[in-house]
């Protein structure tokens, strides 16, 4: 049986590596945080060294966003992590309702989440795919996997 548990990313970063390694040690298989990047630190640093820090521990946003962060952005993210850590991310994806409220914007509509969730899974895994008529591919990603 999986266990996770969720971090806010409350400053100072290093603590919560320092939590998820110890979450990590206690049985714990899945680690989140938040992803407002107005709100709380950025995460996706604190999960590089997370995963350098743990040897099974899974991360990943619960949840990132479209409106904020363009899909091909944050697949590239996602394949990097998984290629020095070995396929150990997720990714919660919502319309980013507290990451746009902060910045007077409004969230995306659930069809451009459906879309980004499509794009990121195909970009992450190595996959091609169409964003805006133009076919794309990251060319070094060879044995990707991301759950969405």
């Amino acid at each position: 049986m999986d266990f996770g548990v969720t971090f806010q990313t409350d400053p100072p970063a290093w603590r919560v590596a320092e939590l998820t390694k110890r979450a990590g040690q206690l049985g714990f298989t899945h680690a989140w945080t938040f992803d407002s990047h107005i709100v709380w630190q950025e995460p996706y640093g604190t999960y590089s060294q997370i995963l350098s820090a743990t040897e099974r521990i899974m991360v990943g946003p619960l949840v990132t966003n479209p409106a904020t962060r363009d899909p091909s952005v944050t697949a590239s993210l996602f394949a990097t992590l998984n290629d020095m850590f070995g396929n150990r991310t997720m990714c919660g994806i919502g319309r980013g309702d507290s990451a746009c409220r902060v910045l007077a914007k409004k969230p995306a509509t659930l069809a451009h989440v459906e879309e980004s969730i499509r794009v990121m899974k195909d970009l992450a895994e190595g996959r091609e795919t169409d964003i805006a008529g133009k076919k794309v591919r990251i060319p070094w990603v060879k044995s990707g996997k991301l759950d969405v």
